[in-house]
């Protein structure tokens, strides 16, 4: 049997046999210890080629076909034709191409994303997947029109890069026009946005200062899911409700969604995703937020 045969078989196992917690540890460890460059193929159908299994998001994607899947799980739940979806901080752009397949081509996809890298690579994935419908801006969402400088402190998850120097990384990976989110999009891209998903390694208190005001002029059922992380924060000396504040202030409530990064945890995560939960706590981890005008215990 070809070691290829093997592979796809124990992927396939991951994706859709019982349990598999060992053997995604087990598979993890070698990916990580024996970097590859693949093309991985999502469970969606998506083809990103030339990914690399350094990289934890690329390494998880060519094993388990899927990212955060709790989230990926809840998008698919959102999202229909025709709907638009931004994706701030679209990194490879895997949630872009989800949302491209599920919003079709009467929907619209803007991802933004400032790393020269990360750009290229997206756009050679849509370009793969004949997805046409994504508008990718090269720059970065801030709360000021700026030249912002980003670091990348591990290769080991490059979706870390920040604009927050970090204190063992003097290197500079990029500079990147940043400019506020209403500028970056068109006012009718920002007006019928479905979902809004901000990953931003620090920089989401500043985004979501410069979307404050066009949060009255976005529709009803808009949603915004937030990677908020306190640590970056505070470096910056801001706290989670500086980006909590303006939405709360604006109608949102907010919802938890559970996320556990170990390979052990993927193959039960895909089979058995979570719904976010309403969250009236500080917070004091590293933690994807959904705000919602929905009003319940739990976000369908």
């Amino acid at each position: 049997m070809s070691q290829r045969l093997i592979a796809n078989t124990l992927r396939a196992y991951l994706r859709h046999g019982p349990g598999g917690a060992q053997l995604a540890t087990r598979l993890n460890d070698h990916l990580t210890r024996h970097p590859v460059t693949i093309t991985a193929h999502t469970v969606d159908g998506v083809a990103f080629p030339n990914l690399n299994t350094t990289d934890i998001i690329q390494r998880y994607l060519y094993l388990f076909g899927t990212w955060e899947p709790h989230l990926t799980a809840w998008i698919r739940r959102r999202l229909a034709p025709g709907d638009t979806f931004i994706d701030v901080g679209a990194n490879i752009g895997y949630y872009s191409l989800l949302a491209a397949h599920l919003v079709g081509p009467t929907g619209r996809v803007v991802a933004v994303e400032p790393s020269p890298h990360f750009g290229r690579t997206l756009a050679a994935a849509a370009h793969a997947n004949n997805l046409h419908h994504i508008r990718i801006v090269r720059a970065a969402a801030y709360d000021t029109t700026d030249q912002v400088t980003f670091y990348t402190p591990s290769t080991a998850n490059l979706g870390n890069t920040t604009h927050v120097r970090p204190r063992r990384c003097a290197a500079i990976a990029f500079q990147a026009e940043a400019r506020p989110l209403p500028s970056l999009t068109t006012g009718s891209e920002l007006a019928q946005a479905r979902i809004i998903k901000i990953d931003a390694e620090g920089a989401e208190a500043a985004i979501v200062r410069g979307l404050t005001p066009a949060l009255d002029h976005l529709r009803p059922s808009a949603e915004l899911v937030i990677e908020i992380t306190p640590r970056l924060l505070a470096k910056q000396g801001l706290a989670p409700t500086d980006v909590t504040g303006p939405l709360t202030a604006a109608g949102f409530h907010a919802y938890r969604l559970d996320n556990d990064y170990a390979a052990s945890a993927y193959p039960r995560a895909q089979r058995h995703p979570i719904a976010p939960r309403r969250w009236h706590e500080p917070i004091a981890d590293m933690s994807d937020i959904i705000f919602s005008r929905v009003n319940a215990a739990f976000l369908p």
